[in-house]
């Protein structure tokens, strides 16, 4: 991993960023949420793959292929989780308009 942030560390950057951005810009939750089944699919998934990577089960291209995929989506995640807590606390500090 050390090799894919010292390498990659551009990318990660602009996946935070943009989970930055899109953390900040989509507050608002209009559609409908996952089915509870869909929810666990996808857990499970994230899962898999994680564990997938943390054994070395890929080997070569398609293991670091799998590793910096991961990187990426944490990186995005991360930055997403970010930019709501901003701008919960940025709208959370103005007074309410008369």
């Amino acid at each position: 991993m050390a090799y894919l942030a010292a390498f990659h560390w551009g990318w990660l950057v602009a996946a935070l960023l943009l989970g930055l951005g899109m953390g900040w810009i989509s507050v608002v939750h209009r559609g409908r949420p996952l089915s509870p089944r869909m929810l666990v699919l996808a857990a499970a998934i994230a899962v898999a793959t994680a564990a997938v990577a943390a054994a070395h089960l890929l080997p070569g291209r398609f293991g670091y292929w799998c590793d910096l995929a991961l990187a990426l989506f944490a990186a995005y995640l991360v930055g997403c989780a970010v930019g709501t807590a901003l701008r919960e606390w940025v709208i959370a500090r103005q007074p309410a308009a008369k």
